[in-house]
């Protein structure tokens, strides 16, 4: 009778694990199994800040929401041969998991529905009736509408690039990359590599003050009072200065965050540019650099061929202007979700999505408006599944949240606003207060006295 012979496990512990988190020794683990991402975690499609934060824990939560199942069969070659001892999955995470691997057998990843023909049917549409209406026209109120026809143009490519930056829209992956160039650089003058290095960043550590690049906006903005201890940011690899400029600006942030983000474009032109000029590695950087260089080709022809400076001035405004829907929506979705310091942590990935990300309800009608992110957690929970998809798994969502205790916030679009400025308000009220004893003004104190 012949003996099976059996090979060993190895294991080692979470303890163990954490201490395999800095460059050049960085391993992670998936499903129990360690993984060494040492040599590969700059060739990470989605960029080599994500393996850092999250180096030295067990990431199976997170992968498993950005990854198809093709990628799966990659993970071999990582292998180190150890397995994860005493790691303790949480309910909420079992959860989770049964109900992705729900969403998948019921193919919702892989029913796109039409919505790209939809979004770049409309984006050519708009574009001609813009480029018409402002070749062939003398009216200044037809050089208005195109404005506005513009900036509605803008938000539906950054919707149609964000839908491309994660889940393939296109029928190969070659085309999937030329729509992203081309619904952002080209289109709106945003690089998709810039997006898609603070976006990621974003989605893993939702809402951490030093990890998440969407929150950190000083010295203009700050939704938490941990800002004015001047923090370090670890996405940027620098400090975030709570000077005298930051402390006068956020005191009044509740009064400038409407007008901020009419011009809030100008901030994405800036970054765009700060990004593909920096010495960072950026993938596909030629590619980039010459989308936007079409961008400020065609956008600066088009707004001269307007009669005189006042229109040009106009157009340009009216067009941020309209953008700054979408600006604010953004904001609307994290400002006032619950914040924390510190890396994002994989036992506790699903319940740090729930906390961070605030949901606006709407009617059906309204979805093309949002572009599916109304749907943010879900969306931050599921992020390759088409916007299509999301009001399908919403309520599914709301029930898994319920039976665990875990926030599931959906508010009106107005009383989103209304939350948000109250957060800016509250934060902008203590800077103020720590200006003392310089006297206070006593006009500022009486309207923020009365709301």
């Amino acid at each position: 009778m012949e003996e099976k012979m059996e090979v060993e496990k190895k294991y080692i512990t979470v303890e163990e694990l954490k201490l395999h988190n800095k460059p050049g020794d960085l391993w992670i683990s998936i499903q129990g199994k360690i993984y060494n991402v040492s040599d590969w975690v700059h060739d990470h499609p989605g960029g080599a800040a994500i393996l850092y934060d999250l180096g030295g824990q067990d990431v199976t939560d997170g992968f498993m929401a950005y990854h198809p199942s093709t990628v799966w069969k990659r993970l071999g070659k990582y292998f180190n041969g150890y397995h994860l001892k005493d790691f303790e999955i949480s309910e909420a995470s079992k959860d989770y998991r049964k109900l992705h691997a729900e969403i998948t057998q019921m193919g919702l990843f892989e029913n796109k529905g039409h919505g790209a023909l939809y979004n770049i049917t409309t984006i050519v549409v708009l574009l001609n009736l813009v480029v018409y209406g402002v070749l062939k026209s003398d009216s200044v109120l037809v050089h208005f509408v195109c404005a506005v026809m513009l900036g509605v143009l803008w938000i539906m490519g950054a919707y149609m690039g964000h839908d491309a930056g994660h889940y393939q829209v296109m029928s190969s992956r070659k085309w999937n990359q030329i729509i992203q160039v081309l619904a952002g650089n080209c289109l709106t003058g945003i690089s998709i590599a810039w997006w898609k290095w603070t976006h990621n960043a974003h989605h893993i550590a939702c809402n951490s003050l030093d990890y998440d690049p969407d929150l950190q906006h000083m010295p203009v903005f700050a939704v938490s009072t941990k800002f004015f201890h001047s923090i370090t940011s670890v996405f940027y690899g620098r400090k975030l200065d709570f000077d005298h400029v930051a402390r006068f600006l956020v005191s009044h942030q509740h009064f400038t965050y409407y007008p901020i983000m009419i011009v809030g474009r100008v901030n994405l032109f800036i970054q765009t540019f700060l990004l593909l000029l920096s010495k960072r590695s950026i993938p596909n950087r030629t590619m980039n650099i010459v989308g936007i260089l079409f961008f400020w080709t065609w956008f600066p022809l088009l707004v001269m061929c307007l009669p005189s400076w006042s229109e040009r001035v106009m157009f340009v405004l009216v067009s941020f202007a309209v953008t700054a829907l979408q600006h604010i929506q953004f904001t609307l979705n994290h400002f006032s979700g619950d914040t924390y310091l510190g890396p994002p942590t994989g036992n506790d990935w699903f319940e740090k999505q729930t906390a961070g990300t605030i949901d606006i309800s709407c009617s059906k009608y309204m979805d093309w408006f949002f572009g599916g992110l109304q749907f943010q957690l879900e969306h931050h929970l599921f992020p390759r599944l088409p916007r299509c998809q999301l009001r399908t798994v919403s309520p599914t969502v709301k029930e898994l949240c319920k039976k665990h205790n875990l926030p599931h916030r959906s508010l009106s679009f107005w009383d989103a606003n209304v939350t948000t400025i109250r957060v800016l308000r509250k934060a902008a009220l203590q800077a103020w207060d720590m200006t003392l004893p310089v006297p206070k003004n006593l006009a500022w104190e009486a309207i923020n006295t009365h709301g």
